[in-house]
């Protein structure tokens, strides 16, 4: 006589914790688009800027919740791409490119093509065991959410002077390409685990995190658009100092080679 099977465990509550921050990040890269149709420029912007907010803690939360899973993983890909590639490029459309006589959608596409073929990138080598910029702590092009925020430059321009010329499509279009290609480029970005603090400066870390946080709800245009500009003005760094840990390799794999030659 055959056993019954027993009774199916249900998901544990916790397990569903990162994934719906995940699926909150991507509703609210959509509503972005609800408040660009109804030409509420801010909440738009501020919406896709939540959005990354949230992209940044669903991971980190599910680390700590030690509920990383496949499903997630791949939940996180397409949230990526609604909220980080779709939804710009709808807002930077309706908002300056609808202008452009022939190649606004295109460059609209552009953006969010680069990053659908950004995360596939990533996806694809996720379980590969050569990754140079990942093994030295550093990652390949600029990641989905930070290129949203680069890419809303001219919009942040726009809300901080009121200057109309920020707004024109022959402004917007070459920006948004040229961060259409950064998403997509081999160029070596840091990431979290790259970056160092020294132990004596970390107060002055925390207390810049906290006036940082201030800002942003004070001054969120200004303070917005000067984060942007840094970090473009930090990719030659990004760049130099991956250079330098190539060569470190490659000096380090030589004397490797030459080690075991002399000894055999």
């Amino acid at each position: 006589m055959s056993k019954a099977a027993p009774p199916e465990r249900g998901m544990a509550f916790r397990a569903m914790v990162p994934n719906a921050v995940t699926a909150l990040a991507l509703c609210f890269g959509l509503t972005g688009v609800r408040f660009a149709i109804a030409e509420n420029w801010e909440a738009a912007i501020g919406c896709v800027v939540i959005a990354g907010v949230l992209d940044a803690m669903d991971g980190r939360i599910a680390r700590l919740l030690r509920a990383n899973s496949r499903f997630g993983a791949e939940l996180d890909s397409l949230s990526d791409v609604t909220a980080f590639g779709v939804a710009p490029s709808f807002i930077l459309f309706l908002w300056s490119l609808h202008q452009a006589p022939q190649f606004g959608w295109v460059a609209a596409l552009a953006l969010a093509v680069c990053c659908a073929l950004r995360l596939a990138r990533f996806n694809s080598r996720m379980d590969a065991d050569h990754q140079p910029h990942k093994s030295a702590g550093y990652l390949t092009g600029v990641p989905a959410p930070a290129g949203a925020g680069l890419a809303f430059v001219p919009v942040y321009l726009w809300l901080v002077t009121g200057q109309e010329i920020f707004r024109a499509w022959f402004v917007t279009m070459p920006w948004v390409i040229f961060i259409a290609v950064l998403l997509i480029s081999s160029v070596a970005t840091y990431s979290w685990s790259s970056l160092r603090i020294r132990r004596s400066s970390r107060l002055f870390a925390i207390a810049g995190i906290g006036l940082l946080g201030a800002a942003l709800l004070t001054a969120t245009w200004v303070t917005l658009l000067g984060i942007s500009l840094l970090y473009i003005a930090m990719l030659p760094f990004s760049i130099a100092s991956y250079a330098r840990v190539k060569r470190r390799r490659a000096a380090s794999a030589g004397r490797a080679g030459s080690a075991g030659a002399s000894a055999g």
